[in-house]
């Protein structure tokens, strides 16, 4: 398509090297409504904005499968989870998931065992002599979505568990060696629970009633048949991994408290619709994804701008959520924006956008939102000091969070 004007410079390193920065940077160079790379050798083009997103999870226009490079496939998602499916293979496996993490009644059952193991957890705490918020926040959310998903999990097992959930998610975006760490961690869990899922099946463990356990163990896909033991285990890391990853939330919710402490005050005995609406600024203003990926399922134009068969459609997440002709004052931090009204669907993607319930778009964001919100107030009425300490948020490393972890010290619980 002579039209397509491919950049002959591939753009794959510059896009390691700048991370969440690569894409916003390429728009301040263009005036066209969309940006045009080469990454991986292939064509690619960024979007962004509501129309783009919608665009984007249009099956008839971007297809996930086969658009996602294996080593993101090995450590963040695994081989034939969800995010590599399309069509009817991905409408099965979705409702899955739909099933057990959409309902509202999901969403406070999964946030109530969460913070049962906060409370738990900040009373430990106050016999040390200091903690890395990070570290310890993983540790809290493993321990409460397994309980409450009907993983069995021994209490001196819970901080290796903790740290092989985040470094799946630490090592998708590197080749150095957090990739090699989140290789590793996610062969060893998906041999764990795959050994899990059997037992289950043969009657040796009893998984609870109406558990993610459960629910996994009998899904069948498109085809009638049961997932294999594999695959099973690869969707139920599907549903604990991205709850300890809310932990990067939870750093990052430190860091506004610190660098604003206005807001600690209002979210100690803010109303729910307040730490609803602080969470949503949490998740929009700091840097979680940078884009997301898909490749064109054939001859596509967009606002008059063609994109070839086959080319890497890039959804620019990070630059949408700092778009100025979106959001008001976009670099300020302020909760307030959501006061009125919650974001619409397609503005705020900070785990991509679309209908959940039908499209890739995370069905569990109500379950983020809603552990955020939680945890927020608690970590707002929670007497603490932060020592010296690195707070920096390097946006050339993806994902990224604050160096240090949020370092606490003299952690006492607030009765």
């Amino acid at each position: 398509m002579d039209q397509w004007r491919t950049p002959v410079l591939d753009s794959t390193l510059p896009m390691l090297l700048d991370g969440y920065t690569w894409l916003p940077g390429r728009w301040r160079e263009t005036s066209a409504p969309v940006v045009r790379a080469r990454v991986l050798g292939r064509p690619a083009v960024g979007l962004r904005g509501p129309d783009a997103v919608r665009f984007f999870y249009d099956d008839n226009h971007v297809h996930r499968r086969g658009a996602l490079p294996e080593p993101v496939v090995s450590t963040l998602f695994g081989r034939q989870a969800v995010h590599t499916l399309d069509g009817e293979a991905h409408r099965i496996r979705k409702a899955l998931f739909t099933a057990l993490l959409a309902a509202p009644a999901a969403v406070n059952s999964l946030t109530a065992s969460v913070v049962r193991e906060w409370e738990l957890a900040v009373e430990e705490w106050s016999r040390r002599r200091r903690v890395v918020l990070f570290t310890e926040a993983s540790r809290v959310l493993t321990r409460g979505v397994c309980r409450w998903a009907g993983v069995p999990v021994a209490d001196g097992d819970v901080a290796g568990l903790a740290a092989d959930l985040v470094s799946m998610v630490d090592g998708f975006a590197t080749l150095g060696p957090r990739h090699w760490r989140a290789r590793l961690a996610r062969a060893r869990r998906e041999k764990w629970l795959a050994q899990l899922v059997e037992e289950v099946r043969s009657g040796a463990v009893r998984a609870p009633a109406g558990s993610a356990v459960e629910a996994v163990a009998t899904c069948r896909d498109y085809t009638g048949q049961v997932l294999s033991p594999r695959t099973a285990a690869v969707e139920l890391l599907n549903v604990v991994r991205p709850t300890a990853a809310v932990s990067w939330f939870v750093a990052f919710t430190a860091h506004a408290l610190h660098r604003w402490p206005v807001h600690r005050e209002r979210l100690r005995d803010a109303s729910a619709e307040h730490a609803i609406a602080f969470a949503h600024e949490v998740r929009r203003f700091y840097p979680f994804a940078p884009f997301v990926g898909g490749l064109a399922a054939g001859e596509l134009t967009w606002r008059g701008e063609p994109i070839p068969p086959g080319a890497l459609v890039l959804l620019d997440l990070y630059g949408q959520n700092h778009d100025e002709t979106l959001w008001e004052q976009p670099y300020r931090f302020d909760p307030d924006r959501f006061a009125a009204a919650p974001p619409g669907r397609d503005e705020l993607v900070a785990q991509g956008g679309a209908d959940p319930r039908s499209g890739h778009r995370c069905p569990g964001e109500d379950v983020t939102t809603a552990l955020l919100a939680a945890l927020a107030v608690r970590l707002a009425r929670l007497d603490c000091e932060l020592p010296p300490q690195d707070l920096g948020i390097p946006l050339n490393r993806v994902p990224t969070r604050p160096r240090s972890g949020v370092v606490l010290e003299a952690v006492r619980p607030v009765r």
